[in-house]
């Protein structure tokens, strides 16, 4: 299945990329620059894209995430450290982010006349992110059949959904991903913090799958005690 995949450069969508490419046709990455304050992560998905040989896109949506005040990755609000099963992580919530990343995916890869567009939501995502749970997914898919009316016939592929960050670790360490070659710290720092939700949710998912961490955090151990296992 000819697929386009929706990539950050974190952890997540670069397995997923790496999971397509082995598994499927990869015709190229999707990035999004929203105005967020790690923005570094695009260079991850750049590179991504390099290794894979493929193309890879970075679309600039930054006036809108001007816009969208109150979030701690685009406006001036900062990044709470912790466990993303804290109440204090919806802070990191940017209104319909998926949904608005999606449709213009959908747009793309319908006009490339690709089958599917593959996205790395996963099942850790629900609690925080109302647009990454399956039923948001469910009727983002069912809105683009009615969208596209079957010309072309392009499939939501979200392969991660139901797993846990663990589960994508593993994952990757099977498909060889190059782990030090992707970012996931939300502060944006030039190397990961090891404090912010998503520093210490790969932190533990490493360590959840028995895979090597190659990660460089600015503070190596405080994800223990965030995750009750200091």
């Amino acid at each position: 299945m000819k697929t386009l995949v929706v990539c950050s450069g974190g952890l997540d969508s670069v397995t997923l990329a790496y999971k397509v490419a082995k598994e499927a046709t990869l015709t190229g990455l999707i990035s999004f620059d929203y105005g967020q304050r790690h923005n570094k992560e695009l260079e991850f998905a750049a590179l991504a894209g390099k290794r894979l040989n493929v193309p890879a896109h970075v679309i600039d949506i930054s006036a809108i995430g001007k816009l969208l005040s109150g979030s701690a990755l685009t406006d001036n609000v900062d990044v709470p450290d912790g466990h993303y099963a804290e109440d204090s992580m919806k802070v990191t919530v940017v209104p319909n982010r998926n949904a608005m990343m999606l449709a213009i995916a959908f747009s793309i890869g319908a006009a490339q006349r690709a089958e599917a567009v593959a996205a790395a939501m996963h099942g850790g995502d629900h609690f925080i992110y109302p647009d990454c749970r399956p039923a948001f997914l469910n009727a983002f898919a069912e809105m683009e059949r009615w969208s596209l009316d079957g010309d072309p016939d392009v499939k939501l592929y979200v392969p991660f959904a139901d797993q846990t960050k663990a589960d994508i670790a593993a994952e990757g360490a099977r498909l060889g991903v190059p782990f030090a070659e992707t970012w996931s710290c939300y502060k944006g720092g030039d190397i990961h913090c090891g404090r912010c939700g998503t520093c210490v949710e790969r932190r533990e998912a490493f360590q959840l799958a028995g895979a090597t961490d190659p990660t460089d955090y600015k503070d190596p151990d405080f994800w223990r005690a965030a995750t009750g296992q200091g």
